[in-house]
């Protein structure tokens, strides 16, 4: 779809999902054609802030200042019924997880093929994938490099930059080889602020006349790197709730959300641990996948809480998400990458 007229996109978001046959490219003639910029949304098909952002973008009837490609992913996932609330489409691999070879296996794999070929085809120079969290807080980049490029395109969107040398074929990875690639996620899925932070970036992404003039101060970003990833191992099932559960062996705080980003101090309470201890229900390794659970979590009492001063994000409190991706992201206190240290025996259950 090339310069679409604003009717031709119905009157919302909604309306123009229900359109929709298949992923959607939406080409926009700029006032300087010789470069490019890409937008790609809805690689989850429950995230919808960056697809909201988008028509509301395109209904205005703006001009941006560079040819831009807008890729719309998921539209199947997207579209069952309650409409925004499938990451994929039941049984599909994740979309965001298919960004590397092999990829004839499935359909997801072809169509992560097929949208790398469409950026490798106009040879973008900078490309931005939009996401909201699995849970609520604050936006956030994520990016494989801290750079001043990676920095600036963060800064469009927002005053916070995960750096991580984690690779697990999504999208942003092909910073590697391509081109400065960003993954912004603007926030809860159900929030307006999320939104609008969207909608905002996305603003200054296609209508910035050069995007590396105005590189940020380093101090003007938060950056915190190589964060450890906190999974579930195949054996644990959780459940969230107020006061622990006797049908699970792991239930954590109802509220647990509300941790993100903040400081969490030492002994911080997020849960309540039956019948096993925390190999039994988690692995968290770092960058040299080196296990550091210990050095992240503690029981006391059959009370599951943190073991050092830390920093959490990407907080769900969707047992299908903490199970199929991950229960949350954690870095020291500062920002700097959690690194093992001598712990005490684990504590009895």
């Amino acid at each position: 779809m090339a310069d679409p007229a604003p009717e031709a996109l119905g009157a919302t978001p909604e309306a123009l999902l229900e359109r929709l046959d298949q992923p959607l490219c939406i080409t926009l003639a700029g006032a300087d054609p010789r470069r490019t910029r890409v937008l790609v949304t809805l690689l989850h098909g429950n995230e919808p802030s960056g697809f909201i952002a988008l028509h509301r973008w395109l209904r205005e009837g703006k001009r941006p200042a560079t040819h831009v490609v807008c890729l719309i992913a998921s539209v199947a996932a997207a579209q069952l019924a309650p409409r925004f609330s499938h990451r994929t489409v039941p049984g599909a691999r994740d979309l965001n997880r298919c960004f590397r070879p092999p990829f004839d296996i499935d359909p997801p794999g072809h169509l992560a093929r097929r949208l790398l070929e469409v950026i490798g085809s106009v040879a973008p120079e900078a490309v931005v994938d939009v996401h909201n969290t699995s849970g609520a807080g604050p936006s956030f980049a994520v990016s494989i490099s801290a750079d001043e490029r990676h920095r600036t395109l963060a800064s469009l969107f927002t005053r916070r930059l995960v750096h991580t040398d984690l690779r697990l074929g999504a999208l942003m990875e092909i910073s590697e080889h391509l081109v400065p690639t960003v993954t912004i996620e603007c926030g809860g899925r159900l929030d307006d602020a999320a939104h609008t932070v969207a909608w905002a970036g996305i603003d200054h992404f296609f209508t910035r006349d050069e995007l590396w003039a105005d590189i940020p101060d380093p101090g003007a970003i938060e950056v915190m790197h190589n964060p450890v990833r906190l999974e579930l191992t195949e054996a644990c099932t959780l459940a969230y709730d107020r006061a622990p559960r006797t049908d699970v062996p792991l239930t954590l705080r109802a509220d647990i959300e509300h941790l993100n980003f903040g400081i969490t101090p030492a002994g911080t309470h997020l849960g309540w641990v039956r019948g096993a201890g925390l190999r039994d229900l988690f692995v968290a390794r770092n960058t040299a996948h080196t296990c550091v659970l210990e050095d992240l979590l503690c029981l006391v009492g059959g009370e599951l809480r943190t073991r050092r001063p830390l920093k959490l994000f990407m907080i769900t409190t969707h047992p299908g998400i903490a199970r199929s991706d991950c229960l949350f992201y954690a870095v020291q206190d500062d920002g700097r990458e959690l690194v093992p240290r001598r712990t005490e025996p684990e504590d009895a259950v």
